[in-house]
């Protein structure tokens, strides 16, 4: 066992965080067990409680003034190849910004040894900055998307992988047959199975509805259905791309309607972007438990426009946050988070001088609800990460204030400040530990 003692900060719903001061967290590092999160509660009586809960007072961890625990991150939405072109292209729209940069990236992954180079990278940079939990995008390509599995297995990232289906719609040096690919699937489905990795899962993934024709969507959601199988998509994530979906798609209204009909849309599907979505989609999404990835910055770097948010929570809706690497210029959750409230007070200016529910900003608790517990329930894991509650994994970040070359803190700034301070002007240095299932991974 494992036991930590100082300030943990996680949340439990949106609008407000739990500070909780002195207080000892105790998991399980080794068996069957491991990660577990057996106690957290107030220090009190150290003796008392040690004898009780069974560890060794000598060896409880005792954090600084200026650190703190805080879950760890959750990316519902990033590409892993994509790491390779995180920052560069901006000045172009999303359907032009694939043709230039993202197709002829990913079809050189047709080489596992570009996978063995690249792929390494782009894991420990997310780790890095905090992630514990990605959900992660691959290529059409079987063996190299293997490989994605094994690097994040010798790293030890919590993920969901999935290989990339396109057989329409795509450029001719990256497009797949519809059997092959269908077949390459379930043969990846399998390998990842056969892992026995607890913290690597395979998740069906049609990249969007233009690039994939209706049997390829229709025989994925029976897959998904006939193995439980987690699902993700983008959607709506600008106008031209609705107009093209339906142009392809042709007989459909609302471009969710072509995911409802392959059986795709479910209480283990994440749509990325979703900025676009009708009414009558938004409330097919609440109706099937549909988890949103909110991308920021993403959306504003290739100026696909702002999601409302607030008019999402305000549905009950489940909704995280995603880094979209590389339509998003950074692997961070704690820059997404920001951005999160930055968007959000620009859609408020439509409504200045209203007191309406959906036109009410993010507040930073909300936004670190959203890259926490908001991303475990968008990816149905809630039950195991998210928060500090018993029962749950030991995912977490070890936060440090004191490191004056990131910004400066003083003696009156209360804890509240501090996280403050961290969430507005902190970054991967800030971070002096990351946990994964309770085990330490190593940082760069």
């Amino acid at each position: 066992m494992r036991v930590y003692r100082g300030t943990l900060i996680h949340s439990k719903r949106p609008e407000a965080l739990e500070v909780l001061q002195d207080y000892l967290v105790g998991f399980q590092e080794q068996g069957s067990g491991a990660g577990e999160i057996l106690f957290l509660e107030q220090c009190e009586d150290i003796d008392e409680q040690a004898t009780r809960l069974r560890f060794d007072k000598n060896n409880v961890v005792c954090l600084k003034k200026g650190q703190f625990l805080i879950p760890g991150f959750i990316d519902t939405h990033i590409h892993a190849p994509q790491y390779k072109n995180s920052g560069v292209g901006y000045e172009l729209d999303l359907l032009d910004w694939l043709d230039k940069y993202t197709y002829p990236t990913e079809t050189i992954f047709k080489s596992v040894d570009v996978a063995k180079e690249l792929y390494p990278k782009a894991v420990s940079r997310s780790l890095t900055h905090g992630t514990t939990t990605a959900c992660y995008f691959a290529t059409i390509h079987l063996d190299s998307t293997k490989e994605l599995c094994r690097i994040i297995s010798s790293i030890g990232q919590r993920v969901f992988v999935g290989k990339v289906n396109m057989d329409q719609e795509s450029p001719e040096h990256y497009v797949e047959e519809t059997e092959q690919s269908l077949r390459d699937t379930e043969k990846f489905v399998e390998f990842v199975r056969q892992l026995e990795n607890p913290c690597i899962q395979p998740v069906i993934t049609p990249r969007f509805a233009p690039s994939c024709s209706p049997e390829i969507l229709s025989e994925l959601g029976d897959l998904a259905k006939k193995k439980n199988l987690h699902i993700q998509s983008h959607i709506c994530e600008q106008k031209s791309e609705v107009e093209y979906t339906l142009e392809v798609h042709k007989g459909h209204k609302y471009c969710a309607s072509i995911f409802e009909k392959a059986g795709l849309l479910t209480d283990k599907t994440v749509m990325a972007h979703c900025i676009y979505l009708e009414e009558e989609e938004i409330e097919l999404f609440r109706q099937r438990e549909v988890g949103i990835s909110h991308c920021p910055v993403s959306n504003l770097c290739l100026s696909s426009g702002i999601l409302n948010v607030r008019k999402l929570l305000a549905r009950n809706m489940k909704v995280g946050l995603g880094t979209d690497i590389s339509g998003g210029y950074s692997p961070s959750i704690l820059e997404a988070m920001r951005m999160a409230v930055h968007s959000s007070k620009a859609i408020s200016f439509k409504g200045m001088g209203q007191d309406d529910l959906t036109e009410r900003v993010l507040t930073h608790n909300e936004a670190f609800y959203l890259g926490t517990l908001g991303g475990a329930k968008v990816l149905a894991i809630e039950d195991k990460v998210g928060n500090f509650e018993v029962g749950k994994q030991f995912d977490a970040l070890l936060i440090d204030t004191n490191k004056t070359e990131v910004f400066d803190t003083f003696h009156s700034n209360s804890i509240e400040e501090l996280f403050m301070k961290y969430f507005y002007l902190g970054d991967d240095r800030n971070i002096a530990g990351v946990f994964v299932a309770g085990k330490e991974v190593p940082l760069l």
